[in-house]
């Protein structure tokens, strides 16, 4: 009976270490040290933090300005085929847009 408490335990603990093995392999390749390290650098954290806001707002600036400008082309393309109640209220919004452009020094 004592022998197979003690196997069981043995048993037992070897999972956990495998387990603890297996816990530190991740631990090395989700490279948790750069991150520990990049922590205790406030500076370079900071300055990270500021380039990477920069880099989304351009890209959704980037990413509004095509998405606005695909919109209003299909517009202006369903204001042409002069659709009944649909197509005055599609030209109407594309007047609207292109009198704003016109405001803001920029004519297409």
């Amino acid at each position: 009976m004592q022998r197979q408490k003690e196997e069981d335990t043995r048993q037992w603990l070897n999972r956990i270490e495998e387990r603890l093995n297996e816990i530190g392999r991740k631990l090395e390749t989700g490279e948790i040290a750069a991150y520990v390290q990049l922590l205790n650098s406030p500076i370079r954290l900071l300055a990270i933090n500021i380039l990477t806001g920069i880099a989304r707002g351009v890209g959704i600036a980037i990413g509004v300005t095509i998405f606005t400008a695909t919109i209003v082309y299909f517009l202006q393309k369903l204001g042409a085929l002069n659709l009944p109640i649909v197509g005055d209220y599609i030209a109407e919004i594309v007047r609207i847009v292109q009198a704003q452009l016109e405001l803001d020094g920029m004519t297409y």
